[in-house]
């Protein structure tokens, strides 16, 4: 990972340690990589509904758009990062049948499973206007923010 993004890291890590939710956390993440990284255009998380087990809900979240606020588990890129319990990238959204269109400036998206005790609990999701824009350190600095994300719910939940 590149000194920026570790540097940016080692800010959510430090988030982490004075966070008093998981929205905060998730919202102070979300203001963080959205204001530092220009082609990241929309950052937020999706959670596990309380109420209905397959079907994830808006969480916090910064961008120009506003987002889809429910997907079911089965169901696009979200869908697949659930279902597999990896990281999706796609760099071509327009590519790619999964994807479910939450504004048609979006032209690259990526999701990370955060995962608590296991499961997939919520989602940390990208997306940007540029095609192309993710490679393996963006990547590797969503999957670990994310993993910040399981551990504080790991915790604190």
């Amino acid at each position: 990972m590149s000194a920026r993004y570790t540097n940016l890291l080692a800010r959510v890590q430090a988030a982490s340690a004075s966070a008093n939710s998981a929205p905060a956390l998730m919202q102070k993440i979300s203001d963080l990589l959205h204001g530092e990284i220009a082609r990241f255009n929309w950052v937020g998380f999706y959670v596990l509904s309380k109420t209905e087990s397959n079907v994830l809900t808006l969480g916090p979240f910064t961008g120009s758009f506003t987002p889809i606020e429910r997907v079911p588990l089965n169901q696009g890129l979200c869908g697949a990062a659930a279902s597999s319990e990896q990281c999706v990238v796609v760099n071509d959204v327009s590519s790619d049948p999964r994807y479910l269109p939450g504004s048609p400036m979006v032209k690259s998206e990526m999701v990370a499973p955060v995962l608590a005790h296991g499961k997939v609990v919520a989602e940390f999701d990208v997306n940007s206007y540029f095609a192309g824009t993710f490679a393996a350190d963006e990547q590797e600095l969503v999957n670990a923010c994310a993993e910040v994300v399981g551990r504080y719910l790991e915790k604190n939940a």
